[in-house]
C-alpha cells in the first residue's frame, strides 16, 4: 500500500473525528504540527503527503523523489509551488468550497454581535449595570442597528460570497458585489458594482470574499477606506493580506470607520504588535471561522476523496 503522510493534521482534526477513511487507502502517518527541518525526514518515503500550512516548495521536492501527490487540507494552495509540482508531474489537490455555510455564518455572527453588541451587553449585565439602573432596560451608549436596508457590499461572488448575499438578503439588506460574474447572471436582488470605489463607497458592511493574489492584496488600504462611510463596518473572513492593516488600524483609531470584524491577520498567530489587536472597535477571531465540526468532517471525507479518486488514476479537485 502506498504511504500517506499527513503533516499538520491538528488544526482539522484536533481528536474529535477519525481518518480511518484516509487510512483506508494506504499506509497513514499522522502529525499534529511539523517544522520546516522535519519535512524531509517525515515524508521521506511517502507517495502521498497531505499539508495544511506546511509549505512544499521546489526543494522540497526535489528532496523527496517518491513524491506523486500533494493533497492541501483547505481551499487555497498557496503553502505549494504549484509550478514547480506541475514540472515534476505530482498532482495537487484542493477542499473548495467545505466550509461555505460555516464561513458565512461567522460573517453574521461577527456582524450581529458588532451592530446589536451582544458580548458588550452581556458583561455588562455581569458587570451590574443592568442591576443598577433605574429603567427596564439599560443600552448605554452602544447604539444598536438595524441591518434592514443597509448595503452589504461583496468583494467577490464565488460559494462563500453567494452564501452570504443569500443571509443578507434575507435580513433585508441591499447587496452590491464586485465580481468578475456578468450582472445578467447575478442571483435576484443582487446588483453588479461598477468598480471598487463604488462598492466602498456605498457599502454600509463590506465583507471580503476573494482569492489571495498580487492584485488582491492589500485590497483595503488606505485610499480606499477614505471612501467609506464613518458608520462602514469591514469584515474580513477571507484571507489576512487583502487587508493593509495598519490603514485599517488607523482609520478606526481615526474614527473614519466604525468597526472591524476579523478572522484572518496578515500573519498567524500574529506578531507582537499587531496594530488590529489593540485598534478601536476591532473584533477579531482566531480564524475560527472554517472549524466548525459539520465543515472539519467535510474536510476530511473531500481529502480522502480526493486521495481515492488519484489512486485510481482520476481526477478531483485537482490545482
Amino acid at each position: 500500500m502506498k504511504k500517506i503522510v499527513v503533516l499538520d493534521g491538528y488544526t482539522a482534526n484536533p481528536g474529535d473525528l477519525s481518518w480511518s477513511e484516509l487510512a483506508a487507502l494506504g499506509n497513514l502517518e499522522v502529525y499534529d504540527r511539523t517544522a520546516p527541518n522535519e519535512v524531509i525526514d517525515r515524508a521521506a518515503e511517502a507517495e502521498i503527503i497531505l499539508t495544511n500550512k506546511v509549505l512544499i516548495g521546489e526543494q522540497e521536492m526535489t528532496l523527496l523523489p517518491k513524491l506523486r501527490y500533494i493533497g492541501v487540507l483547505a481551499t487555497g494552495y498557496n503553502v505549494v509551488d504549484i509550478d514547480a509540482a506541475h514540472r515534476r508531474g505530482i498532482v495537487v489537490t484542493n477542499i473548495p468550497a467545505y466550509s461555505t455555510m460555516s464561513v458565512a455564518q461567522m460573517v453574521f455572527a461577527h456582524l450581529l454581535n458588532a451592530t446589536h453588541h451582544v458580548a458588550d451587553y452581556a458583561c455588562s449585565v455581569k458587570s451590574g449595570n443592568w442591576q443598577n439602573s433605574v429603567d427596564f432596560c439599560f443600552y448605554g451608549d452602544k447604539p444598536l442597528i438595524e441591518l434592514d436596508g443597509l448595503t452589504m457590499g461583496l468583494v467577490g461572488l464565488g460559494n462563500t460570497g453567494s452564501a452570504v448575499a443569500r443571509i443578507a438578503l434575507s435580513f433585508g439588506m441591499k447587496v452590491l458585489a464586485f465580481t468578475c460574474k456578468p450582472a445578467e447572471s447575478l442571483p435576484t436582488g443582487v446588483s453588479k458594482a461598477a468598480n471598487l470605489e463604488q462598492l466602498f463607497s456605498e457599502s454600509d458592511v463590506l465583507s471580503l470574499h476573494c482569492p489571495l493574489t498580487p492584485a488582491t492584496q492589500h485590497l483595503v488600504n488606505r485610499e480606499r477606506l477614505g471612501l467609506m462611510k464613518p458608520s462602514a463596518i469591514v469584515i474580513n473572513t477571507g484571507r489576512g493580506p487583502l487587508v493593509d492593516d495598519q490603514a485599517l488600524a488607523d482609520a478606526l483609531n481615526e474614527k473614519r470607520i466604525a468597526a472591524a470584524c476579523i478572522d484572518v491577520l496578515t500573519q498567524e498567530p500574529p506578531r507582537q504588535g499587531n496594530p488590529l489587536i489593540e485598534a478601536r472597535n476591532c473584533q477579531i477571531t482566531p480564524h475560527v471561522a472554517w472549524a466548525t465540526l459539520a465543515a472539519r468532517r467535510r474536510l476530511l471525507h473531500i481529502a480522502a476523496s480526493n486521495v481515492a479518486a488519484y489512486l485510481r488514476d482520476e481526477s478531483l479537485n485537482r490545482v
